[in-house]
């Protein structure tokens, strides 16, 4: 699909996605989003608890540091335990401090007050922000993420990202959110194939997506037309159903 939306990718950090151990949710509800507000999303990326890996993948990813997209959206590494690791390594990438955030502290020392829980140098360790970063809400837990570059860096536990996703949304720039067309066919993509191609060639603006399925025991596949223009979408589904006579 052509589009002249903002770009993005979504970086994940942590040892117990790549062992199997969780299963990421953060990814599949961030990609939603941004396909509603217009941003394209292009790559989705694991690493380990790995500073240099991490530091790798930010400047490779964020087009701020000579990477391939406009924005980064991270998840994970920014607790208070000694593996959550993202903030030095975020420090790193873009070449500047880690610092005591005096805000953050703030935000974090009243929720705690209020609950009487301890203050810890352990729990401190979540207000070290890199200098220069913009803070990201966190009205579920109160220990913020934050902003540096086109990098987003936004806790792992999925409440706490889908918190501060929300507070980040407002100051995202929106692109065109695209128009999608499903037509089910009720044969294998092997008879379909040829249609499909001759179409998506007519139509090199827009995605022309073949997802099979199995249901009792027969083959079918969902044909998915998406593009940033719904008169052109409607014109590819016609001539789709029209070239395999639907």
């Amino acid at each position: 699909m052509q589009s002249d939306n903002p770009t993005a990718a979504i970086l994940l950090i942590g040892d117990e996605i790549l062992s199997g151990r969780t299963r990421d949710a953060n990814a599949h509800h961030l990609a939603g989003i941004l396909n509603a507000v217009g941003i394209d999303l292009r790559e989705i990326r694991v690493v380990a608890d790995d500073h240099d890996a991490i530091v790798a993948a930010i400047r490779a990813l964020d087009r701020h540091l000579g990477g391939a997209w406009d924005m980064v959206f991270s998840s994970g590494g920014i607790g208070p335990t000694h593996d959550d690791i993202t903030a030095d390594a975020v420090a790193d990438a873009y070449g500047v401090p880690l610092e005591m955030n005096a805000e953050a502290r703030r935000v974090m020392e009243e929720r705690w007050n209020r609950l009487g829980t301890p203050v810890t140098e352990s729990r401190l360790r979540m207000a070290r922000i890199p200098v220069g970063a913009r803070l990201i809400e966190n009205a579920e837990s109160a220990a913020p993420g934050f902003s540096i570059g086109g990098l987003h860096v936004m806790a792992g536990v999925p409440s706490v990202f889908r918190s501060m996703v929300e507070a980040l949304l407002p100051r995202l720039t929106p692109g065109r959110p695209p128009v999608s067309e499903t037509i089910r066919v009720d044969r294998p993509e092997s008879e379909i194939a040829d249609g499909l191609r001759e179409v998506a060639g007519a139509y090199p603006r827009l995605s022309l997506g073949s997802y099979p399925f199995a249901e009792g025991g027969r083959y079918g596949t969902n044909l998915v037309i998406r593009g940033l223009d719904a008169e052109e979408v409607a014109q590819a589904r016609a001539a789709l159903v029209a070239r395999l006579a639907l």
